[in-house]
């Protein structure tokens, strides 16, 4: 393996997509990380989407560059199979209950450096996903334009938490090659959800004012932004949030000085964000009729001319087959053979080092492919000890 972790050696025991992110997002950077699962595989492998074969395209793009190992955890033997791939490793996460053969004290007994990341649902233990953390987050009652709430079809919180994941392991990696001491960490996914929606200040907001923020659909909060419908039928979000970029966007559309005449008007600053934010139905009542009248390719190019921040809605498709971003044009893409799919384009690490991309995208294993190797490898290094 290449990649600035290359020689961390990791083992995931994992489903569905927080950990198995984390262990991907590792595998990226050049760690060797171990994914064992049990005969069969494990509850997320026939996940949709699936191929017309019933091969899951959800599976094999959260595993990529793993290495898989396929055993009997119920036996006796497969757990002690998986306590010696641990115990070499030195590291594993899982989101699994860390109960019996996979409680930490007592893989601890074989490897007392052992550095362990568990991630529960809720901090109590109980158990809980990304969906129903959602909706007790209350970005749901933002989302959308009415009062039914919303969740977001994004694992906003599992993708985050992936992401601790990988820095809490590699947290306590430093940690070890200072101290010579591994850990146990834990992390609950419904702290994820709540340390972000502190960190971003919704909390005190509501202590502070006894206000909770309704929906405001596509509006940007605090600053100006907005979708518009175009004559093509299509939509496209703008957003100028600092005073450079509303000017531009007077400009690019021509409506300049129309839009200065709601600061008087609305008795608002609009050389605020806040101004603009409070004024954004008028400035709204504006523009409309400029994107009514062009296509979104037409608007688009426009306000790309001037510099003006904007995006056009696109579903999937259109993200694949249209745009440059999306394609092996980006050094971001490799064209991969993935076994079950056959030929794809695969994202690496979008991290660049020092002008050096992140290792080139690999696929993900056939399930168990690597069992016989990893076990012989375990056994020929626990012989030299």
């Amino acid at each position: 393996m290449s990649g600035p972790l290359a020689g961390m050696r990791v083992v995931e025991i994992s489903a569905f997509v927080a950990a198995p992110l984390a262990g991907m997002t590792l595998a990226q950077l050049g760690a060797e990380v171990i994914r064992i699962d049990p005969i069969g595989g494990n509850i997320d492998y026939h996940r949709w989407p699936v191929t017309p074969e019933g091969d899951s395209i959800y599976w094999r793009s959260l595993n990529r560059g793993k290495r898989s190992v396929e055993l009997d955890l119920r036996s006796a033997e497969g757990q002690q199979s998986a306590t010696d791939i641990i115990a070499s490793a030195g590291a594993v996460l899982t989101n699994l209950p860390a109960h019996g053969w996979l409680d930490y004290d007592r893989l601890r007994q074989r490897r007392e450096d052992l550095i362990m990341l568990r991630l529960l649902g809720n901090s109590d233990g109980s158990p809980a996903v990304d969906y129903t953390v959602n909706a007790a987050s209350g970005f749901a009652s933002v989302t959308g334009t009415d009062d039914a709430p919303v969740n977001n079809v994004v694992p906003t919180w599992d993708v985050t938490a992936g992401l601790y994941i990988a820095t809490g392991m590699l947290s306590a990696e430093l940690s070890r090659r200072e101290t010579g001491r591994g850990q146990e960490i834990t992390l609950a996914l419904s702290d994820v959800m709540l340390a972000t929606v502190g960190n971003l200040g919704y909390i005190a907001e509501v202590s502070l004012t006894g206000a909770s923020r309704g929906s405001i659909g596509n509006a940007v909060y605090g600053a100006y932004g907005q979708s518009f419908r175009t004559g093509d039928g299509r939509s496209l979000m703008v957003v100028a949030i600092s005073n450079s970029q509303w000017r531009r966007l007077g400009e690019a559309t021509g409506l300049s000085d129309k839009l200065a005449m709601i600061g008087p008007m609305l008795d608002v600053d609009l050389s605020t964000e806040g101004g603009r934010y409070e004024a954004r139905e008028a400035i709204d009542a504006v523009l409309r009729p400029w994107f009514a009248s062009r296509t979104a390719d037409e608007a688009a190019v426009t306000l790309q001319e001037a510099d003006v921040l904007q995006g056009k809605f696109q579903n999937f498709a259109e993200l694949v087959a249209k745009d440059p971003r999306c394609s092996v044009a980006n050094p971001l893409f490799t064209e991969i053979d993935q076994p079950g799919l056959g030929a794809i384009i695969a994202p690496r690490s979008p991290l660049t080092f020092g002008g050096t991309p992140a290792p080139s995208a690999s696929p993900a294993p056939e399930l168990g492919v690597d069992t016989d190797d990893v076990i012989g490898s375990v056994g020929e290094s626990q012989s030299r000890e």
